[in-house]
Formats: C-alpha cells, structure tokens, sequence
C-alpha cells in the first residue's frame, strides 16, 4: 500500500513537471510569435546567446524599441558589432561555417555543454543534438547525438556529429 502511494506521488511529480515545461515552451514560442518578422529576424541573431532570463527579460520588453535598447544595455548588440562583418553574415544565417571565430559560434549555437582546451590556441567545444537539426526550434534536451567542434587558433576548423555509446564515448575510432 505504501509503495503504491509513493508510485502515486512520483507519477503525480512527473506529470506537473511535464506540464510545467510544456507551458514554458508553449509561452516561449507565443511569445516570439508575437514580434514581427523583423523582430523575430533580431531574437534570432541574439536567441543562442542570451542567458534564459536575459531572453525573459526582452519578450516581455513591450515595444521593439525597448527590445532593441535592452540588446544594447546588456553588451550583446556590441558583441554582435565586434564580429568581423562575414562572421555577422554567419550569425544572421544561423549555420555555422568553417573558418567562423569561437564568438560567432557562440552566438550561432551558444554555450556548449563541454569545452576542452584554449579556444585561442587549440579547443574542442560539445554541443548535444545533431548539427543538421540545430535550428530555431532546437531544444538542448535533443541528446541522441553530440556535436564535436574543433578551433584552432580562436577560429572554427570543423565539426563532427558522433552518437554518445553507453562508456560515454562515441561509436566513431580514429580514422573512420
């Protein structure tokens, strides 16, 4: 009887979870939905950088003016006008390029989950998800695949999508 409540209890858990996140991604997708097509061009040079409350924070600004004054109170519109101007072109493309710098990329995909190394000399950045299906509506709970970026000397060289094995590894030897 007991571990028959208990069951209750984290099946009733899991639920208000579930529903929880999906009310946050419903809200989340309403409200860029909401910005016209020219705002919705601007969240999406600046979406994969901002931190979750600083994107809270600009779709709730009410006007584009003050969402566009925000970008700039918080450093990140300046950050974007720092980027060499085919770095910007890259960001404003939403894929990535070989040769792009490590702040281009951050912009394009964000954080990664793990970094191994000196970006300015030589790195490995770990991204979750497959890089052909990182997109607007990418969710970084998508873990099926991981993303390897290799940057030498500050500048993007390439990427490999790998499947993780269960020893944490991947499926992928050297050489193949």
């Amino acid at each position: 009887m007991r571990s028959c409540r208990l069951c209750l209890l984290w099946i009733s858990v899991l639920m208000g979870t579930m529903w929880l996140l999906t009310g946050c991604i419903y809200n989340y997708d309403a409200a860029v939905e909401r910005l016209s097509p020219a705002e919705q061009a601007e969240f999406s040079i600046y979406r994969q950088i901002m931190t979750g409350a600083q994107t809270r924070t600009y779709l709730a600004k009410a006007t584009a003016a003050e969402r566009t004054a925000y970008l700039s109170q918080i450093g990140l519109a300046q950050r974007f006008q720092r980027l060499d101007p085919t770095d910007r072109e890259t960001v404003e493309s939403g894929s990535p390029r070989v040769g792009m710098s490590a702040e281009a990329l951050l912009f394009v995909w964000g954080e990664p989950v793990d970094m191994a190394g000196d970006a300015q000399r030589y790195s490995r950045w770990h991204y979750m998800g497959s890089s052909l299906w990182r997109s607007p509506n990418y969710h970084p709970w998508e873990t099926s695949t991981r993303v390897e970026v290799y940057l030498v000397n500050g500048k993007v060289m390439g990427w490999l999508d790998t499947v993780p094995t269960e020893h944490g590894g991947s499926d992928c030897k050297p050489g193949c």
